[in-house]
Parts: structure tokens; C-alpha cells; sequence
């Protein structure tokens, strides 16, 4: 079988089996991904090499002591070790990213974490005061109810006890809440372009 048809499992038995060649091709395969991931995450040549060489390190330590199980796809379980050493980081620099950790690997899901600008984070904080001046303006039945479902995270269910009325009346007023909402949005968008 030539090498490039090999599997990464099949990479991973040979080089366990002793042809130490096999771990460099499993590394080959992989480094442009896990490397481009990191970089892209941490935005630091130095930092990424370093972080990726750990990563490398920390999966040879791992099939070496036989504890690496064939669990799913090689490139995840590389990808999330990578994940977990970059959240290492930040959190012992004391710069936390808020990066949902899921099972596949997708750059652009984790660009916009890093990337906001203080022009976004300005823009995003206008949005949400405008947000909260448009919902001080809401009845108060609506705004108690939005209030409770969005900031205060209660089920409708919830909702309705406290307020005394029912699942649906609390669901209506939610729904009539959104669409004032919305048409305050628009007529404040059609004002400030004329």
C-alpha cells in the first residue's frame, strides 16, 4: 500500500509498531490545518509554532502510553487538544476568549471572537443601548414580559406564574413586544435616512 493511502489509524499502528516514519507523514498530513488554526486563533507566529509543537508533543505522549483511543476522526481529537493548550493560554494570560468548544473544527466560527475591533465593540454597544431605549418604550405588559424571557433567562411557563396570567396571554405578549420592536426599528431607520 503506498503511504499517502494510508489511514491516520493505519499511520498511528505503524508508528506504535515501531517505523517512526509514520508519525512524521501523520504530521505532515495535518500541520497546515492544526498550524493555520492555531495562528489564526492566537495571531502570533511564535506563540502559534510554540502552541502547535505542544500540541504535537501532547498527542505523540498520548499514543505512545496507549491511552489515544480511536474515538472518531484523528484531526478532531488534534484540533481539540490545540483548542484546549489555546484556552490554557489565554486563561494563564488572563485573556479568556469565549469560544464555544464543539467536535469540529470550522475557523470561521472562532475569527470574529478575536477579531472585534474597538469600531465594533463601539457599534455593538450603540446597538444595545438603542435595544433598551426601544424596549423602555414598549407597554409595560410587553417589556415585563421580554424583560423576564431575554435578561432574566424564565421559561413562559415561569413567566405566567409570576404574572399571573396565562401561558398564552404571556406568549402574546411576548410575540406583540417583538413586532413593536421591530417597527420602532424601522421607522428609526427610515428617519435617519431622510
Amino acid at each position: 500500500m503506498v503511504a499517502n493511502a494510508l489511514s491516520d489509524q493505519q499511520l498511528i499502528a505503524g508508528y506504535l509498531e515501531g517505523n517512526h516514519a509514520r508519525l512524521q507523514e501523520l504530521i505532515v498530513r495535518h500541520q497546515t490545518k492544526v498550524y493555520s488554526y492555531i495562528y489564526m486563533v492566537v495571531r502570533d507566529k511564535e506563540l502559534a509554532e510554540d502552541i502547535f509543537q505542544d500540541t504535537f508533543i501532547k498527542v505523540i505522549n498520548t499514543i505512545r502510553s496507549g491511552f489515544y483511543k480511536e474515538e472518531g476522526k484523528f484531526i478532531q481529537w488534534v484540533m481539540r487538544i490545540a483548542h484546549n493548550l489555546i484556552i490554557d493560554h489565554f486563561r494563564k494570560s488572563k485573556r479568556i476568549p469565549v469560544v464555544e468548544n464543539n467536535n469540529e473544527y470550522n475557523i470561521f466560527d472562532n475569527l470574529k471572537v478575536y477579531d472585534d475591533s474597538i469600531e465594533k465593540k463601539l457599534i455593538k454597544e450603540q446597538i444595545y443601548e438603542d435595544l433598551k431605549k426601544l424596549i423602555d418604550l414598549l407597554p409595560e405588559e410587553q417589556r415585563e414580559v421580554l424583560i423576564l424571557r431575554h435578561y432574566a433567562g424564565m421559561s413562559f411557563k415561569e413567566i405566567s406564574e409570576l404574572t399571573n396570567v396565562s401561558i398564552n396571554t404571556a406568549l402574546g405578549r411576548m410575540r406583540y413586544a417583538l413586532i413593536n420592536i421591530r417597527k420602532m426599528i424601522e421607522q428609526n431607520a427610515m428617519i435617519m435616512s431622510e
